[in-house]
């Protein structure tokens, strides 16, 4: 399968969310299209009212501090039924003391901020997890880098971003606030996930083109994240060890992978929470390939890290044992982005185990309405349809978009009369996502 993504222009204008995927098989034949909006059905003014200066001192002012900005651009904001004429910038420093990388969008003719899209996707808040690892480094002699020379792109070093380097190819002392230790964990992790996609998914690199990006350590905040060019890790609330861990590392790389399929990183609370059950797959997909004895695989997010000292930071397969919601339902599009995942995280346990898996894998809830139960498929399988789904996301994605999606991939890799097929749209139902009329 090929998976096209297009973007759309307006009198030479690039439009921002008419972005488009289109699906063909190896024959060429067209399998399958989707678009973020419909047609533009109205005329849009190309020319500003509102200068580029007094629009980039707008944007900036999102931040209390900025660190970098681009020039202003002009584009066609097509992200709802009103499409509109807006100046383009990115911004980048802190916002609230975090850091913040924004893509801001100014209305050309009034002046307000019309949208706004934060690339910064924060986690909630030898080596110390795996011991005694192989990881692949780069150098020779008396001169080594942890640069992963056999997966470009992927470094890890501290906060200055330059790869910590030795006279030896021997790395950590496997104590939890060991920074050297902390890139042991993460390049340990994210070389796991880089051979998870290859191996189960058939993508080349994080970036779906044989890429990857840096890992950074050392950053002193109760948190991880992803800025849109790098990953950076920070510590627990007790500072005893670094937020490293296999499902945390494969999590901030799985926003990467979020913003290199179809479609980019998207706006608005609901895209957040998919974005964020996005990485919480990927760290369950990693931690199942790796499978290492010392953190086995559970579908819990965050659980060996101990972030604020109350054990996992989510639960895939009861998203309400932690207060999220299993549900999806109209709250949603208004629900903090982390807790929003729920629903994802929870289709996502159910496609893979069922409801009901036995084997000492714990059982997962049925929202009211769905089926009697769901049958699994295996991670393996379930970790295909996601990739298949993503592979045609557009920049508009919700709930009823990735049921869509799902559905559409499961077809074309086992068959509409599959069981594949049978227990992806069932598990959508079990977690209250209709079907689409």
């Amino acid at each position: 399968m090929f998976y096209v993504a297009y973007d759309r222009t307006y009198k030479g204008l690039p439009v921002i969310g008419g972005d488009a995927v289109v699906v063909t098989d190896a024959a060429g034949n067209v399998r399958d299209t989707v678009s973020a909006t419909g047609p533009t059905t109205r005329d849009v003014a190309t020319k500003a009212t509102v200068s580029a200066a007094k629009a980039a001192a707008t944007a900036k002012g999102r931040l209390s501090r900025v660190d970098d900005s681009t020039a202003p651009r002009l584009v066609v904001l097509a992200k709802d039924a009103a499409p509109r004429l807006a100046w383009e910038v990115k911004v980048s420093g802190l916002a609230a003391g975090k850091p913040s990388v924004q893509n801001v969008y100014v209305d050309a003719r009034s002046g307000a901020v019309a949208d706004a899209v934060d690339l910064v996707r924060e986690g909630s808040g030898n080596g110390f997890y795996y011991g005694q690892v192989t990881i692949n480094t780069s150098g020779s002699g008396s001169s080594y880098s942890m640069t992963d020379t056999t997966r470009p792109g992927i470094s890890c070093g501290g906060q200055g971003g330059s790869p910590y380097t030795g006279t030896d190819d021997a790395w950590g002392n496997g104590s939890g606030t060991n920074l050297e230790t902390a890139c042991v964990d993460a390049l340990f992790s994210v070389q796991r996930e880089w051979d998870m996609l290859r191996d189960w998914l058939s993508r080349s690199g994080i970036d779906g083109s044989g890429r990857g990006f840096p890992a950074r350590v050392g950053l002193a905040d109760v948190n991880a994240y992803w800025n849109g060019s790098y990953t950076n890790f920070g510590h627990n609330q007790a500072n005893t060890q670094q937020a490293t861990p296999i499902d945390v590392v494969a999590h901030e790389f799985g926003h990467a992978i979020f913003q290199t399929t179809p479609g980019g990183a998207g706006s608005g609370n609901e895209n957040g929470g998919i974005n964020e059950g996005t990485g919480d797959i990927f760290g369950a997909l990693t931690e199942a390939y790796a499978n290492n004895p010392n953190d086995p695989p559970d579908y819990l997010v965050g659980e060996e890290v101990d972030l604020v000292g109350q054990g996992p930071i989510r639960n895939m397969y009861n998203p309400s044992a932690l207060g999220d919601p299993n549900c999806y339902s109209s709250s949603i599009p208004n629900t903090e982005v982390h807790s929003a995942a729920g629903p994802l995280n929870h289709w996502f346990y159910l496609l893979a185990e069922g409801n009901n898996p036995g084997g000492g894998k714990p059982s997962s809830p049925i929202c009211s309405g769905g089926p009697s139960s769901v049958t699994g498929i295996s991670i393996q399988k379930a970790g295909k349809i996601y990739m298949g789904a993503l592979n045609r996301k557009t920049s508009s994605w919700r709930y009823a978009n990735i049921r869509s999606a799902s559905v559409a991939a499961a077809i074309e890799l086992y068959g509409a009369n599959s069981a594949e097929c049978n227990s992806t749209k069932a598990a959508w139902s079990a977690v209250s996502v209709a079907a689409a009329s």
